[in-house]
């Protein structure tokens, strides 16, 4: 039989080797480690960023919400919905855009959000301590930032083709015009031999 190339412990090499299986199983831990921390009635991690989110941005737009969660607009709408119904947030109009609906933090939503920090604290303490050494959790947390803003977040437009230097075209410099040479005079003929014997005839 022909052997396997998996790992040493059973693993399978094209997914020890994948970075996003790596983030979707460690992705699976931390989920589980939160929900062990916080309980069925507690709140969603979802909801814990939403509400964290709008305390530290007080009267940001969903917009805002939406770049700084990483929460797709449609699901962060409806959470909002339910959270606004459940008196944890309240949305007015925005002093910056009368188009948008900022969201704000109630006093409710405050106690929530204050009784789960130390929890969150808590599970993120926990899952740390599946990483040995306290500069590799330190750089782990790091490149998770970076990962995090490179997937997300506002990104500056590309600029237009036109307007980058490649596609300028260069206006092709104008050579400098030789001066032109004088024209030579042109040498008088000689006379033929034959020429002398006819004027003598002619004088004949």
């Amino acid at each position: 039989m022909a052997k396997s190339k998996s790992g040493a412990k059973g693993g399978v090499a094209a997914l020890d080797q994948s970075p996003s299986h790596l983030l979707h199983r460690a992705l699976q831990r931390a989920l589980d480690i939160y929900a062990e921390a916080f309980g069925e009635s507690g709140i969603t991690q979802r909801q814990f960023a939403l509400l964290a989110a709008a305390e530290e941005r007080e009267g940001a737009t969903q917009a805002d919400l939406v770049r700084i969660t990483g929460i797709d607009r449609s699901t962060l709408a409806d959470m909002a919905r339910r959270m606004i119904g459940k008196g944890l947030l309240e949305r007015e109009r925005s002093n910056l855009d009368a188009r948008a609906n900022a969201v704000r933090l109630t006093d409710a939503g405050r106690d929530i959000l204050t009784d789960a920090r130390p929890k969150m604290a808590g599970a993120d303490a926990r899952l740390l301590k599946l990483i040995s050494g306290h500069g590799r959790r330190a750089a782990f947390v790091g490149l998770l930032r970076d990962l995090a803003k490179a997937g997300g977040g506002e990104t500056l437009p590309k600029p237009k083709p036109a307007e980058t230097k490649a596609s300028k075209p260069k206006a092709p410099k104008p050579k400098p015009e030789k001066p032109a040479k004088a024209a030579k005079p042109a040498k008088a003929e000689k006379p033929h031999k034959g020429g002398k014997k006819a004027k003598k005839k002619a004088a004949a």
